[in-house]
């Protein structure tokens, strides 16, 4: 997986990784890149909260998205967790591209971009997915992730 690696956004990448898409199956797991990028905005400019959003690439192909928070407050309000974290806010892998290693390697890729505290120390990283999705959940324990089915809610 050499070629896999993570490029910011910019004007000039976005339009790219705005037409990738998961499988119809997954739709309900992971929001659509769009959303993801509007969500990032409004952190941004609202909240003043650090969001680093990436676009997934093999070679100079984009595969999938990432995106990076820290210190989320609605996110620590709403999940009762210690403040100081950085939150794996959404991550996809194209319908084209999955089953191939590259949502294994560019998962390693945020989590050593998580490790160089970009925007500050933090104890935790935390991430979340749908239960009935269990390849993510495969793949976030095989990195170490603990589940906590305590913090699970209804919606």
């Amino acid at each position: 997986m050499n070629n896999i690696h993570l490029e910011k956004l910019t004007w000039d990448t976005v339009d790219d990784v705005l037409k990738l898409k998961v499988s119809k199956e997954q739709k309900e797991f992971v929001a659509p890149n769009r959303d993801s990028m509007i969500d990032a905005y409004f952190a941004l400019t609202d909240e003043a909260i650090p969001v680093s959003t990436f676009g997934i690439y093999l070679g100079k192909k984009p595969v999938g998205f990432l995106m990076i928070g820290y210190d989320v407050p609605w996110a620590t309000q709403y999940y009762d967790l210690p403040r100081g974290y950085y939150y794996i806010w959404r991550f996809m892998i194209d319908k084209r591209y999955q089953g191939k290693g590259y949502g294994k390697a560019a998962l390693q890729l945020a989590v050593d971009f998580i490790k160089t505290s970009p925007s500050g120390k933090a104890e935790y990283c935390w991430l979340s997915y749908e239960p009935e999705n269990d390849v993510a959940r495969k793949l976030y324990l095989s990195f170490g992730f603990e589940e906590r089915k305590e913090l699970w809610k209804d919606d």
